[in-house]
């Protein structure tokens, strides 16, 4: 990438490992590698005898990663590979490794790679359609700080610290699996806006990915090819599942269904009709925990953290917190601001009921005082009833 700027390269390093984030930032010696690393490419694919090839510089911004790339691809073709110059950089810099043991493991890859691409139909000209294309609209949740880069260039809406991103799932004209991100240069070529957008997506996405949601022991015993949970010990009546598994068919960023609209209605309905922890588990699936007082927040938040520490991919990370759904008040809201919301209410309800103590002690008051005069008040009434002075 010839006008890779220093910028660039101390945003990488912040996002490497400290052990070589300061030669990474040194533009020049990335550069020169990147140079050879290049040349080195191109050699060994010739070296291969496939000389039809074309290696292109380019910067590709993902969900929780950006990195530097050589993107592959057959003369004429429109699908590529992308080989990471991050990743080579990485294994050069942290293991020193051999660069042209680097390049000739990355080529083998590549050519696999090439050899498995899908063939796009004619239907790729369906993408400048947005007619056609709305009917594919997906949705994804992501983390917004951990995506604050890719979200500048893409239409998104806010939920919480998280925010959904909008794909086309084109799986018919490139491929199973396949999806495509859309930019805000997409919307402005569509001419439409990103209400339009989010309004399509709604309406769509849950037909395309509906909404699953399994008691854990079923799942478990789904993974490890059981029908009969009893066989595991598993047959745990719905009513006492602890924990719930929410994503879609084939549990591919299934946690944009949190941005369904009936979601909320439908998990609260699952366990029980009643108010829920949400456990961002990954950008694939979310955990439900009904608030029944079994778990606290704490603990919760305990769990996510050693979760994502120990056991999910950085590149399908979500978030640390934990989320709560008040199904009599329809709030979904971080974890935290929940506990504060109720603490409030708590601190209103016991002030209220001290200024309802407090106007009844009054009125007690007041009446006892009264109560203590009977006569008086019967003199003065007679006296004004005649028009009398009284001395």
């Amino acid at each position: 990438m010839d006008n890779f700027t220093t910028t660039d390269m101390e945003n990488y390093a912040k996002k490497m490992d400290e052990k070589f984030a300061d030669r990474v930032a040194d533009k020049a010696d990335y550069q020169e590698f990147k140079n050879d690393f290049k040349n080195l490419v191109e050699k060994t694919f010739e070296d291969k005898g496939i000389h039809d090839v074309e290696v292109e510089n380019r910067l590709v911004d993902k969900v929780n990663e950006t990195y530097d790339a050589f993107t592959i691809k057959h003369t004429g073709s429109d699908v590529g590979v992308n080989i990471s110059v991050t990743e080579a950089y990485r294994a050069y810099a942290t293991d020193e490794a051999d660069i042209k043991t680097i390049a000739n493991a990355m080529v083998n890859r590549t050519v696999e790679a090439l050899l498995n691409a899908p063939v796009i139909s004619e239907g790729i000209n369906d993408i400048q359609n947005y007619d056609v294309m709305k009917n594919k609209l997906v949705m994804e949740v992501v983390s917004a700080e951990t995506n604050a880069e890719l979200l500048a260039t893409v239409p998104h809406k806010d939920i919480e610290d998280m925010a959904v991103v909008y794909r086309f799932d084109v799986k018919d004209i490139v491929g199973e699996g396949a999806t495509v991100i859309v930019t805000n240069k997409m919307l402005d070529n569509y001419g439409i806006t990103p209400e339009q957008l989010h309004a399509d997506a709604v309406k769509n996405a849950p037909e395309i990915r509906p909404i699953v949601i399994q008691g854990m022991a079923e799942v478990l015993a789904k993974q490890m090819g059981v029908e009969d949970m009893e066989m595991l010990g598993l047959n745990i009546p719905p009513e006492q599942e602890q924990i719930f598994v929410a994503s879609v068919p084939d549990n591919v960023h299934g946690a944009g269904i949190l941005a369904y609209e009936d979601f909320m209605d439908k998990a609260s309905e699952r366990v029980g009709n009643q108010s829920f922890f949400i456990l961002p588990s990954s950008i694939h699936e979310l955990l439900i925990v009904p608030d029944n007082g079994m778990m606290d927040l704490h603990s919760l938040e305990q769990m996510v953290r050693e979760v994502n520490a120990t056991t999910v991919d950085p590149s399908e990370k979500l978030t640390d917190n934990v989320y709560h759904y008040d199904a009599k008040d329809k709030i979904f809201e971080l974890g935290g601001k929940f506990v504060e919301r109720q603490e409030a209410k708590e601190k209103a309800s016991v002030k209220e009921a001290g200024e309802k103590k407090s106007l009844l002690g009054e009125l007690k008051a007041a009446k006892e005082e009264a109560s203590k005069h009977p006569e008086k008040d019967v003199i003065d009434k007679g006296v004004k009833s005649k028009g009398d002075v009284a001395i």
